[in-house]
């Protein structure tokens, strides 16, 4: 980049900066060139000098989230009073239908894959999804064939993993609830996780230290965002998300002021590496936002991780060919970093050659199958009117 260029793009930053102050705001989607998103990230990395400087920054970015998503102070945990049903048993694992009451009313649904033969001590994942789905609605969140291939691969790998609904999808879109329900979603999703983290740790033979979360696209920003939010979580994989320019084209990711707060701006990449030092690893592409992380978002979060002698517990798999998704060639490399860092079992299930998790035995169900709320398991009379302003109980 030429130097009056670099200037320009600097006064650019600088000028957003000074409109934003003392007043938060919201930041969609691609709102910034790669170029201006570097810039920015340049200067919150001239403002983290020293270790001490970081952990003041990181209190700030975690506190503006929590604030500008609406959750501060953090509500009150009430029972999830978890409903379980229909367990079915597949090769090296087994799935179930669940849904978890967050508070009172609100009911988060999803699918519970758990080992067949359970270890003695299990980690847990959780696997959030992304924004894709079909016309028909068959294929859309969880119901997805790359999220079935995933979650019962983790669970054939000795993990509990769970498998739940963003707010209007699947389950939740049948109860009539719609993802672009005002400025609520984003909140709504970040405690729904939170309160996922508690179903998981309240399994039998779960161990509290071993908890994952992994995701793309939105489910990617549900990731990070947790793991910001939640230090139960203990290692992180979010895929095709981290950007300096993109903040994400949801409401459920840009439509509340966590970014940009009265007395700092922030962007997904340093929220990313609130994770630090936790073990992450970033999943990149060449086909989306995601094209310049080896050499953008990936040495700014290095950086971080510096600060507590722990650069070995970042990772980039950065796939330069591929396109937007969390496809085998991207669930592969996740496989290995859970392995490494929450002590999962692959030698029974790798390929012949022993170059990766063998896929091909995963049941894909149908979306009927994997419904939790039906005639015979109706949804609670009290539960929440769709679409109604949830108050998180206080």
């Amino acid at each position: 980049m030429s130097r009056p260029l670099a200037t320009l793009l600097a006064a650019s930053v600088l000028c957003s900066l000074a409109q934003a102050e003392n007043k938060p705001s919201l930041r969609r989607g691609g709102y910034f060139k790669p170029e201006q998103g570097k810039a920015e990230l340049d200067r919150i990395a001239r403002k983290i000098s020293n270790p001490e400087a970081w952990e003041q920054r990181r209190t700030a970015v975690r506190q503006g989230i929590l604030k500008g998503a609406g959750l501060h102070p953090l509500p009150r945990r009430t029972p999830l009073n978890p409903l379980r049903h229909s367990r079915r048993n597949h090769p090296g694992y087994t799935v179930e239908n669940v849904a978890l009451e967050t508070a009172p009313g609100l009911f988060l649904c999803g699918n519970l894959y758990l080992p067949s033969d359970p270890p003695g001590s299990m980690a847990a994942i959780l696997c959030p999804h992304g924004h894709a789905r079909d016309p028909n609605y068959t294929k859309e969140g969880r119901l997805r064939p790359e999220m079935q291939y995933r979650c019962a691969t983790l669970a054939r790998m000795g993990a509990a993993v769970f498998s739940y609904d963003m707010v209007g999808y699947s389950d939740s879109r049948k109860q009539g609830w719609n993802h672009n329900h005002g400025d609520q979603v984003l909140r709504l999703q970040c405690w729904n996780s939170i309160r996922a983290v508690d179903f998981m740790l309240s399994l039998p033979r779960v161990d509290p230290g071993r908890v994952g979360v992994t995701g793309a696209s939105g489910g990617g920003t549900q990731t990070f965002l947790l793991t910001a939010l939640d230090d139960r979580i203990a290692a992180a994989a979010p895929c095709v998300m981290v950007s300096a320019h993109f903040y994400g084209g949801c409401g459920c990711e840009s439509g509340v002021p966590i970014h940009v707060r009265p007395h700092h701006i922030t962007n997904n990449t340093e929220i990313a590496a609130l994770c630090a030092p936790r073990p992450m690893m970033l999943i990149s592409c060449g086909g989306d936002w995601t094209a310049n992380t080896p050499r953008v978002e990936f040495p700014f979060v290095q950086r971080i991780y510096e600060f507590y002698g722990r650069r070995n517990l970042v990772e980039n798999a950065h796939l330069p060919k591929e396109n937007h998704d969390y496809g085998e060639s991207k669930r592969q490399p996740m496989y290995d970093f859970f392995t490494r860092h929450l002590k999962l079992d692959r030698s029974r299930w790798k390929t012949a050659d022993g170059a990766k998790m063998d896929e091909s035995k995963v049941v894909l169900e149908s979306h009927q199958t994997l419904q939790v709320f039906t005639e015979e398991h109706p949804l609670p009379r009290h539960a929440l009117k769709p679409n109604s302003r949830v108050e998180l109980p206080r």
